[in-house]
């Protein structure tokens, strides 16, 4: 669809309110989208009826998708967006904007699964990755109370930032011989958020207890690596993948972050640099989100 003015992780100040709108927003509200632009809520829709509406058949993307009347939706990259009111969330007072914007798709990308999947106290997690998501998923985890935080990467150029972001240990596959050996049947949990053909995946695997579960977030664009599925059966391993979290999930992840005080890390850069900021991210200079900055007319961002 083009041409397409993208952007899905959005926060603002509400400056038109329809009077069809869901209750709790008002004009002049600091609020959010993620990229869910638009569900159904039919009652007789599987998903959202059970409050799953991130899986909904008939949902809507926040860019580059078509409404039921056919319109387009639009994303963030602009000075005004409109979105259906079941799609915005409040953000709390005490979240600042650039770091709630990233949660409302990385962050609710590796929450769900820790949040669906139980991660907390007396648990033991692995974070598969220390990037955009991952980051997020060391901070939520630690946030959650979880007995145990590992961080897991290829190399160790990034293992003082795990330990900054509150991980109790990092594991570098490539540079690490006996990683796979030395913390074998460690883990409950395991939250990928990278993909590729060359993964050590079986690997990853063997990381976790008996009735272990594997979430992989990281959406691949080639195939998975082929798995020994023997040695899942054996330690009733479970492999599940999962999107962006629910509305009520959201919510809730908002809530934890401005309880906890947690900040993703982020480098703010205005607007107009929007086309260098991406060729910065595709060099792998980002640390770990860009956050794009539109400043208004009176000075609210």
């Amino acid at each position: 669809m083009y041409p397409c003015c993208v952007g899905h992780e959005i926060v603002g100040h509400a400056v038109r309110v329809g009077s069809a709108a869901r209750e709790g927003i008002k004009v002049g509200d600091r609020v959010g989208v993620g990229p869910q632009g638009y569900t159904c809520r039919r009652a007789d829709c599987e998903c959202c009826s059970a409050g799953m509406e991130n899986y909904c058949p008939r949902r809507v993307g926040t860019y580059g998708d078509r409404y039921p009347d056919g319109s387009i939706s639009y994303g963030g990259f602009a000075d005004h967006c409109r979105h259906n009111s079941y799609s915005v969330f409040s953000i709390p007072e005490k979240l600042a904007s650039e770091d709630a914007a990233v949660m409302l798709c990385a962050g609710s990308t590796v929450y769900e699964p820790l949040k669906e999947h139980g991660a907390g106290p007396g648990t033991r997690v692995g974070i598969v990755g220390l990037g955009g998501l991952g980051h997020l998923g060391v901070l939520f985890a630690k946030a959650m109370g979880c007995q145990r935080v590992v961080a897991i990467s290829r190399s160790m150029k990034k293992a003082e930032d795990a330990l900054k972001l509150g991980a109790d240990e990092y594991v570098a596959t490539a540079e690490q011989d006996d990683w796979a050996e030395r913390h074998a049947s460690t883990l409950d949990l395991i939250v990928c958020t990278v993909s590729g053909t060359g993964m050590p995946l079986q690997a990853y695997l063997g990381l976790l207890r008996p009735k272990g579960r594997f979430c992989q977030v990281g959406i691949p664009e080639e195939p998975l690596p082929s798995l020994d599925a023997m040695a899942l059966v054996l330690n009733g391993t479970s492999v599940s993948f999962s999107d962006s979290a629910s509305p009520e999930n959201i919510r809730k992840m908002l809530s934890l972050a401005a309880e906890k005080g947690i900040k993703a890390w982020t480098q703010v850069r205005p607007m107009k640099e929007a086309n260098e900021a991406v060729a910065d991210m595709e060099k792998g200079q980002a640390r770990f989100r860009y956050v794009l900055e539109n400043p208004t007319d009176d000075g609210q961002k």
